[in-house]
Order: structure tokens, then C-alpha cells, then sequence
């Protein structure tokens, strides 16, 4: 399965960003590839859906996602994110606070999906 990819959804078309499970080095490279497809968009376009379960996280990646984030900001419309569990909540509302965004999380895919297709 690919890490950066288009489901569909109850006719909702979701930008899926798969980071589950990557390390930093992984992580880094797929936040590279994820930016070209975001800012290939319109602006306002994109509902997303970002998985984080079991990613690790450095000082640097954690700074990458910020800006990351903060960069996607005029292309996304909703935005939902799994996997943000223990210490990763914290790492949540910094990115959050540094992006000036509002990102929905999920315990279950499903329910992601569903919230993203009525938005």
C-alpha cells in the first residue's frame, strides 16, 4: 500500500498519509513526497486523512511536522489524524498551535473517514 494516496469514501475523495510505523528517516522522506502531491492541489481542496500510529519522533521531526502542517494550511479543507495517543498529544497541540490548525482525531479509520466524506 502506498503511503501517500487517494481513497475514496462515500464519495469523498481523502488524501490518505500513511506514517504509521516509520521511522524518522522514513517519516522524512514521506513528508517530502506527501508536500509535492498537497501543493499539486487547489487551495481549499484537500480533505486528509494521517495516520501516526507507532511513528517515531526526534526534536527535528517533530519540527519538520510543525512546519509541514503549517505549510498544507491553504490547501486543506478538514483534516483528520489516527494514532495520536501518550506522549504523542502533546507533540499534537504544539503542531496544532504552531500551524494555526484544527485536526480532528479518530480512534478508528472508519470513523475518520465518515467525518472527512461530510465535510
Amino acid at each position: 500500500m502506498e503511503r501517500v494516496q487517494f481513497i475514496h469514501h462515500r464519495g469523498a475523495e481523502i488524501l490518505f498519509l500513511d506514517f504509521s510505523r516509520c521511522s524518522i528517516e522514513e517519516a522524512s522522506v514521506l513528508i517530502e513526497a506527501a508536500a509535492a502531491v498537497i501543493q499539486s492541489r487547489p487551495l481549499q481542496s484537500l480533505l486528509t486523512l494521517t495516520d501516526v500510529t507507532d511513528i517515531r519522533f526526534d526534536p527535528q521531526l517533530s519540527q519538520r511536522m510543525k512546519e509541514f502542517t503549517a505549510h498544507n494550511r491553504p490547501y486543506v479543507r478538514a483534516a483528520a489524524v489516527l494514532g495520536v495517543t501518550g506522549l504523542k498529544k502533546i507533540l499534537f497541540e504544539a503542531v496544532m498551535i504552531f500551524s494555526g490548525r484544527k485536526l480532528h482525531t479518530f480512534a478508528t479509520s472508519e470513523e475518520a473517514k465518515s467525518w472527512l466524506a461530510e465535510q
